[in-house]
């Protein structure tokens, strides 16, 4: 039986069709980053205290300064400034007299009964000072990544499905479409909940963005190329992580932030056209005619028009197609798929989007760490990618986690050895991630490919909903989060090691290659022989 891997070959695995697929899938992909990244600011908290104006009533206050008004109006902390959720039940005009050593000891204090004032000064406008999403409603403003996270979660399971019925290319277009809606919307909202809704629908329509086309990459290209093909998917979200921190950095206001990185995907609507179907996923669902379409496209565009008449029906007849419609039960049931699943990813995503959404605190101001966080994953990755076809994916799945495990019991009062140690604990976590990308498309088979895919992106997105609670977990020990983080970490490098090594091997066409676990083909073992 013919193998789509011989077929790729004679036309040529990685040529201009292939470097087109990946251009039209890296446009689709830059805005990813941008809206799992965005809660960081569109979220954030600036300074802020009671709005004192509750005392305009008062002639005498209403001559006071503004200086003067915040020192008679609200405590200050331990770290000498305002407190952020009480004030004076009655101005305190005493404490003009004597501005060292003031004691608040006996002067009654009061939630602040009119509001907040924000400190406009980095963020002309957040969901916080949009909503008052403070002090005893702080839970949520964490929780509108939750809300997002848990969109994306369920949208990775029904995309993943419809991708397998349906196909990758039509997916892909009701996801840009879908997702570009619903984000755009959402910048209109009126309410808190209204807001919290159209992000969840967000979340659960972009998701098909990073699923589809990360398989549909890899599902074109040879076996010498898949590693090439996913580092580049994988720096295509570095990239658009560190464009996102310029963006912020000049768009202020949260409404015009979200429509600002939600405007690319116009751009992929339109390239979208050029994008091909899947030939892997027509063959294996019996539509050879529109397969031989697709690889004489290839062919033609990779200059191997002498190849283009073994591209015949009759040759597709010959390679395998499925029996039956395959679901996500099926992952379930049979054993092997069942082994490659999803603590492993779970872990994984937990300790990367952990590491990630908590850029405040390190002594660098939001828009550098954001910056910085996303520098770091460049050489991070590309040293994976070194590392992939040297000493395999497993290896450098587990050496990855176990490294970010290590960082993350790093504590240090210092903001400067924080802030190195949280840069070099994303940087490995991003190799983690990145290796994971291509490490999941190669363990299932084509015609469970995008069920896999997505049911792993499910456990992945359940483990970034739970990141941002992970971090209120501060409220109870400081350094309570990390510890959770290096226990995933860890757990997920267990987990990776029990897993197959997919270095040099042809990718699944069917469960039963899954389940031929020590079983090479002859071409694997003549390109096995021939690189080493």
């Amino acid at each position: 039986m013919v193998k789509f891997e011989d077929l790729l070959a004679d036309i040529n695995g990685f040529g201009k069709f292939q470097v087109m697929i990946i251009i039209i899938s890296f446009i689709g992909r830059f805005t990813l980053p941008c809206h799992f990244m965005l809660n960081n600011f569109i979220a954030a908290v600036p300074a802020h205290h009671c709005d004192y104006s509750v005392f305009d009533d008062s002639d005498r206050f209403k001559n006071l300064t503004r200086t003067e008004k915040l020192v008679v109006s609200i405590p200050m902390d331990k770290d000498g400034n305002p407190s952020s959720c009480r004030m004076f039940a009655e101005p305190q005009y005493h404490l003009m007299l004597n501005s060292t050593n003031i004691s608040y000891t006996g002067i009654s204090t009061v939630p602040c009964p009119k509001g907040w004032i924000y400190d406009n000064t980095t963020f002309k406008s957040t969901l916080t000072s949009q909503w008052d999403l403070v002090c005893d409603k702080r839970g949520k403003n964490k929780a509108t990544a939750t809300i997002f996270f848990v969109g994306v979660m369920f949208g990775a399971i029904t995309f993943g499905l419809i991708s397998d019925r349906f196909g990758r290319r039509i997916t892909l277009l009701l996801s840009y479409v879908s997702g570009m809606l619903f984000a755009v919307v959402s910048a209109f909202s009126k309410t808190y909940i209204m807001f919290a809704v159209l992000r969840f629908f967000t979340g659960f329509c972009i998701t098909g963005i990073v699923i589809v086309s990360a398989v549909l990459s890899v599902e074109w290209v040879d076996i010498e190329h898949r590693k090439l093909v996913g580092v580049i998917d994988s720096l295509s979200w570095s990239f658009g992580s560190a464009v996102f921190a310029l963006i912020a950095y000049f768009v202020t206001d949260w409404r015009w932030l979200t429509i600002s990185v939600t405007s690319p995907v116009v751009l992929a609507i339109i390239t979208w056209r050029w994008m091909p179907e899947s030939a892997r996923w027509l063959i294996a669902n019996g539509k050879l005619k529109r397969a031989q379409k697709y690889l004489k496209k290839c062919a033609q565009m990779n200059n191997r028009k002498e190849s283009i008449h073994m591209v015949k029906p009759e040759v597709g007849n010959t390679l395998i197609i499925q029996d039956r419609t395959y679901s996500y039960l099926d992952l379930i049931q049979i054993p092997k798929l069942r082994n490659l699943a999803s603590i492993f990813r779970f872990c994984v995503a937990i300790a990367f989007y952990g590491i990630s959404f908590n850029i405040t605190g390190f002594g660098l101001n939001i828009y550098l760490t954001q910056f910085t966080y996303a520098m770091i994953e460049f050489p991070a990755k590309l040293c994976a990618y070194m590392l992939w076809d040297r000493i395999g994916r497993r290896p450098v799945q587990v050496f990855a986690q176990l490294l970010v495990a290590l960082l993350q019991i790093f504590f240090s009062d210092m903001a400067v050895i924080r802030t190195v140690v949280a840069i070099i604990g994303k940087g490995c976590s991003s190799a983690a991630f990145g290796t994971l990308v291509l490490y999941s498309s190669e363990l299932y088979p084509t015609v469970l490919r995008q069920n896999g895919m997505g049911y792993n992106s499910f456990m992945a997105r359940l483990g970034v909903a739970l990141a941002p609670l992970v971090l209120l977990l501060d409220d109870v020990w400081q350094e309570l989060p990390q510890v959770v983080l290096c226990c995933m970490a860890v757990l997920g490098g267990i987990v990776a090691r029990t897993l197959s090594e997919t270095r040099n091997r042809f990718l699944p066409e069917t469960i039963e290659d899954i389940e031929k676990k020590n079983k090479i083909s002859k071409r694997e073992h003549e390109y096995n022989t021939m690189i080493q």
